[in-house]
């Protein structure tokens, strides 16, 4: 089939790669020129695991390309997906403001009937302002149908995701562009659930808002594991044994953050709210995760007494590992907040450096090659970030390059047995009192 994907970022690039990949004949549209010409020069703007190479077969294969013209897509597309960004507004409400953008074009150019698709993550009811939009914009007579189609993407395994989903939700009214829509995702042989659009658009605010309820519950946990003396990584392997809970998003740590949740719960609010409907669930659920960054940072201001001119190795930068992503990032929030207390703080990030060097305070940082050089001399060792290759660092050349033994492991990657062994004060999330070897 031919598809057009609006929007070509993180979503729009990855379902756009991934929809060539199983023989659609896709274009990609962005209207930043720059973004499309470094993408026809064979350039990925964002690391993401498998994209890259993804992203070049399928252009050899001609199969994918890549044009700034929205005219241009709207005529080579059967079905047109919009995966423009929606950022949050000050209140917690979505900015739709791309997305009815994206509308009027499509409509100034519809000739022939099209199936135009909300892939972005948008407020229930958008659907209908997009098909009111077209049919307000588009040449009387012109027929569409407007469908919600919400994707289900996580940054780090977002190819898997997509050509190995869990489910496919399709939200439309019409049976002519749910036969078709169904026709577009036949080769990934996943369950399709179709729905009214309403409901689909719902279902992704939804499951976002369940992961981040989950993060936030066992984040309170820890910290009444800190005040029992209990290691909550026990507790939620106990927790997640039974199938009705599961494991997945029992971590403890820093709390969530990205480009997803946080802008997605704080929609989910204002929806809510806006419906009639409060749901104040979500907002004790915000509350909790701010207060776990602040309940750690309290941690290493009461282990180091004053943070000023103190030197800070800081592992990890982006909001979580296999991305160089440091929107909404924990890590970068806890940098700046050491930064401002006048820390000399020293950062590594396997993949997220060159982002993180545009930072506001970058300048008020430095930059380290590798986990150890950062290590070098510090006062303290901070864990933001669970990259893998962290997990599995020499405590022993650790310990030779630090200058004092202090280790505050914010995403719990390291035992606190084994980390005391090697003669480090060790502080975790939750993991209760660790005795300190003598």
């Amino acid at each position: 089939m031919k598809l057009t994907i609006i929007g070509s970022g993180y979503v729009g690039l990855t379902t756009g790669a991934c929809f060539a990949d199983v023989g659609h004949h896709v274009v990609c549209v962005d209207n930043d020129e720059q973004k499309v010409k470094t993408l026809l020069e064979g350039k990925i703007p964002i690391y993401e695991p498998g994209l890259e190479a993804l992203v070049k077969k399928n252009v050899a294969a001609r199969r994918l390309r890549f044009t700034s013209s929205t005219e241009e897509g709207v005529e080579h597309g059967e079905v047109l997906f919009i995966a423009v960004p929606t950022p949050p507004q000050a209140d917690g409400s979505v900015d739709l403001s791309f997305i009815e953008k994206v509308a009027r074009e499509i409509a100034q150019y519809l000739e022939s009937y099209r199936v135009i698709v909300d892939k972005s993550t948008v407020p229930v009811k958008t659907g209908e302002r997009v098909a009111q939009t077209i049919r307000r914009y588009a040449k009387p007579g012109v027929e569409f149908d407007v469908v919600s189609n919400p994707e289900f993407l996580r940054e780090g395994s977002a190819v898997e995701d997509l050509m190995k989903p869990d489910r496919i939700v399709i939200g439309g009214n019409s049976d002519r562009a749910l036969a078709i829509m169904q026709k577009v995702y036949e080769p990934f042989m996943a369950p399709v659930l179709v729905t009214d659009i309403n409901s689909a658009e719902l279902i992704k605010h939804a499951a976002n808002s369940f992961l981040a309820l989950k993060i936030s519950y066992i984040n309170a946990i820890s910290e009444i594991c800190e005040a029992a003396g209990a290691d909550v990584i026990k507790v939620a392997d106990g927790i997640g044994a039974d199938k009705r809970i599961g494991r997945d998003f029992l971590s403890a740590g820093l709390g969530y953050g990205g480009s997803c949740f946080p802008k997605d719960i704080a929609a989910f609010i204002a929806i809510s709210e806006q419906l009639g409907s409060p749901f104040t669930l979500l907002k004790e659920v915000e509350r909790i995760n701010a207060r776990q960054i602040d309940r750690f940072v309290d941690s290493i201001r009461e282990a180091l007494w004053l943070l000023k001119d103190k030197r800070l190795a800081v592992w990890g930068l982006s909001f979580k590992p296999n991305t160089d992503d440091v929107r909404s990032s924990v890590a970068v929030n806890l940098v700046e907040r050491l930064v401002a207390e006048g820390a000399d703080v020293v950062v590594y990030d396997p993949k997220a450096m060159e982002k993180a060097r545009g930072l506001p305070f970058a300048d008020r940082i430095r930059f380290a090659a590798s986990a150890m050089e950062a290590a070098q001399d510090a006062e303290a060792l901070i864990i933001a970030t669970e990259w893998p290759e962290f997990a599995g660092v020499d405590l022993a050349e650790l310990r030779e390059k630090m200058r004092t033994p202090l280790i505050f492991d914010g995403r719990n990657i390291f035992d606190p047995s084994a980390a005391t062994s090697f003669g480090f004060q060790y502080r975790g999330i939750g993991r209760g009192v660790v005795p300190e070897r003598v």
